[in-house]
């Protein structure tokens, strides 16, 4: 998908990057750009605002890298820190949740 992009597939690499469950790799088998082109086009079609708000939220996120996540899945002993609970889906039960 090199080249000119057309304002639909823009539209889906938008909605893929913003997902919190989808990995840039798997954004990369979808729509053939790499996690470098997906930044690039963040940037050009968020607001200054929105871009800084999206880079803040994926950077360093262990579901955003298919390798980080796996690792962390793998890892014994692992205990759930404040990091991690931002990455569990707002819909999925919280278990440090008393109610």
């Amino acid at each position: 998908m090199k080249g000119k992009i057309q304002s639909d597939q823009i539209s889906l690499v938008i909605r893929l990057a913003w997902e919190d469950r989808t990995t840039f790799e798997e954004i990369k088998t979808r729509t053939g750009l790499a996690e470098h082109e997906v930044i690039d086009i963040m940037r050009r079609e968020l607001k200054p605002s929105s871009f800084a708000m999206w880079r803040k939220r994926v950077a360093g996120r262990v579901t955003k890298h298919r390798k980080l996540l796996e690792r962390r899945l793998k890892s014994p002993g692992r205990t759930m820190n404040e990091s991690d609970e931002d990455d569990v889906d707002a819909d999925e039960p919280n278990s440090n949740d008393p109610s």
